[in-house]
């Protein structure tokens, strides 16, 4: 079983990557949210079973797969902003650069561990709906289907750069449960009892633990 539900999140996260077929070779569309989600799932999903007998010799592999197939399509300072809440005005410039900075790599750290559970699950996306050029923020549905459990409802959310037109995911939601929400409550009482010092050196620990494969098996 997972250890914890933004551990399972994150796994949920990472299954859309395998469920397209062939990867195309064409560049992602980050102007349009639906197909974005789409073709990153396509690049990653073929480079993960490209990379197969590096990642079984060298599970460290997963987090390079993450931070050039994902990350580039992940709002991560929004989401560390949005973890950090209220406690943002107490912080200095300096802890803020720190904090956006390790946050993106413990974003790498949760993806990397997660791409070790995936299982050949698939899933089907809701059809996409017409976007109005007003639209800043985006939900975009799907359902993962496992032969062995019941179906899973998951959305993912994307925000639209005002300066670029860009499209970027900022959080994932499986069965009602936030990725980012879990990461604010978990860190809520951290920051406020302990300050953001304290959450930056957590968030360290776990990046600098190795990525385990065995582990994986283990807790599965």
């Amino acid at each position: 079983m997972f250890k914890s539900i933004s551990q399972y999140i994150a796994v949920v996260f990472v299954i859309f990557s395998a469920t397209m077929s062939v990867a195309s070779a064409e560049a992602v569309d980050d102007k349009n949210p639906y197909i974005l989600l789409e073709q990153v799932g396509l690049k990653t999903f073929a480079r993960i079973k490209e990379e197969q007998p590096n990642i079984k010799q060298d599970p460290e592999v997963l987090r390079t797969i993450v931070r050039e197939e994902l990350v580039p399509y992940i709002d991560y300072r929004f989401s560390a902003f949005k973890v950090l809440g209220k406690h943002f005005r107490k912080a200095s410039k300096e802890e803020l650069i720190e904090f956006v900075t390790v946050f993106r790599e413990y974003l790498v750290t949760t993806y990397a561990v997660a791409l070790g559970y995936y299982d050949d699950q698939t899933v089907q996306f809701a059809p996409a709906k017409e976007l109005d050029p007003k639209d800043k923020q985006v939900v975009v549905r799907a359902l993962v289907k496992d032969d062995d459990r019941p179906d899973i409802k998951i959305s993912f959310s994307l925000r639209k750069d005002n300066k670029t037109n860009e499209w970027k995911a900022y959080d994932m939601v499986a069965e009602g449960i936030s990725l980012l929400s879990s990461k604010q409550s978990e860190f809520e009482s951290i920051l406020r009892q302990e300050g953001i010092q304290r959450v930056i050196d957590l968030m360290k620990d776990k990046i600098e633990k190795p990525i385990s494969l065995e582990s994986n098996e283990k807790e599965a």
